[in-house]
């Protein structure tokens, strides 16, 4: 595989506005059809926007928090599957980032730039929360490691090149390891049928003596033993894709109701643009989507500051701001996306029509996380000063 390779955060912008436009061309059929996204990531591939955050000294752009968030919004704006994949994708570019040896980094930002993609198998399901990880790395011949178990909601996976796989060795401590997508004893599984990201292919991945080399597993929780911006950017892209929907929905509801919503006889007015009502509704949403952009740009000002100079506060101040800005868009998400109907009329409810692709993605990909969980800690933070903890998901 060949990519191209982005030079900066301008190219990076324009060309993710020129991917988004062209997959929201397809986006609805794609979710009714379920018609998984292989050429449209291989799109995604060829034009070098996966391996913007590869560093200036190996070859990348290294685009700022800010571009890549946008990216995020963007493409989620157009198709809100397609922008889930690589979000995983960046959260491990971080790990090698942090965690990689040179070695390391030389060969995988390599692969990066050359258009390689990363899966994840992270979840797991039946276990007593999150971050109860029960895949095992155990010791294997000539120093290499053998996995076994199995990961569910693994986003990417089905077009992976490599995926990485969160697993704990023999002193429990956690590891990634980056598994080839067509290793032996590594099982794809295209069972994802959730209600909404439909296309993600979000399945399971089973794992039964996968052998991996020593120089492909990195020591993961050495991440969360200081200061570290794994959550914050995982997090602040998981807000883009929130953002991106709530945007995505208010233009397609308004567009249904300039071309084909009727007025309310009672309005006395001759389109259903012109409905004070309505008039007033669009305002109310217009200033949720743009609050939530707001905030979004806002954390991803903290993470690039705290990228500069990252202390404990810095990696803080950078938690509590993305925490924010997910709150906000995930909120924005699911009431826009709802309201759609609400300011569309009954036709919209067609079936056929797919306008509640918006909802289901964003009720689905909100769940993600609790939002709750995170206003705790904005509010243990502003009352008490209490730093979030290091956990990844914040």
């Amino acid at each position: 595989m060949t990519a191209h390779v982005i030079a900066d955060d301008a190219e990076a912008l324009a060309v993710a506005a020129s991917l988004a436009a062209e997959f929201r061309a397809g986006a609805s059929v794609r979710d009714a059809e379920r018609r998984l996204p292989r050429e449209e990531l291989d799109r995604l591939s060829a034009s070098g926007l996966l391996a913007v955050t590869v560093p200036a000294e190996h070859g990348g752009a290294d685009v700022s928090a800010q571009t890549l968030a946008e990216i995020f919004r963007l493409l989620a704006s157009a198709d809100a599957s397609l922008s889930q994949i690589p979000q995983s994708h960046f959260a491990y570019v971080n790990v090698i980032r942090r965690q990689g040896t040179d070695e390391q980094r030389k060969f995988f930002f390599a692969e990066l730039l050359a258009g390689r993609r990363f899966g994840n198998a992270q979840s797991e399901a039946g276990t007593k929360h999150v971050q109860d990880i029960r895949t095992r790395l155990h010791p294997g011949p000539a120093g290499s490691y053998v996995l076994d178990g199995v990961k569910h909601y693994s986003t990417g996976a089905l077009f992976a090149d490599w995926i990485p796989v969160l697993a704990r060795a023999e002193d429990d401590k956690l590891h990634v390891a980056y598994v080839p997508s067509n290793a032996p004893g590594l099982t794809v599984i295209d069972d994802w049928d959730g209600l909404g990201q439909r296309t993600t292919a979000s399945g399971t991945v089973r794992l039964e003596g996968v052998e991996v080399p020593a120089d492909r597993v990195l020591p993961h929780h050495l991440t969360f033993e200081g200061p570290q911006l794994h959550g914050s950017v995982a997090q602040l892209l998981h807000a883009a894709i929130d953002a991106g929907i709530a945007g995505g929905a208010l233009a397609q509801a308004a567009e249904f109701v300039r071309t084909k919503s009727r007025p309310w006889f009672e309005s006395g007015v001759e389109t259903a643009a012109e409905d004070p009502l309505l008039i007033q509704r669009f305002g109310e949403l217009a200033v949720q989507v743009r609050a939530s952009e707001a905030l979004l740009r806002e954390a991803a000002r903290a993470v690039e500051a705290a990228r500069t100079d990252l202390t404990d506060d810095s990696a803080a101040e950078a938690s509590i701001a993305v925490a924010a800005a997910k709150v906000s868009a995930a909120q924005a998400a699911v009431e826009v996306a709802s309201a759609l109907f609400e300011v569309s009329g009954t036709r919209s409810a067609l079936n056929s029509l797919n306008l509640h692709r918006h909802w289901r993605d964003a009720r689905t990909h909100t769940l993600h996380d609790p939002t709750r969980w995170k206003i705790q800690h904005i509010g243990r933070y502003v009352l008490n000063g209490t730093r979030p903890p290091r956990h990844g998901l914040l």
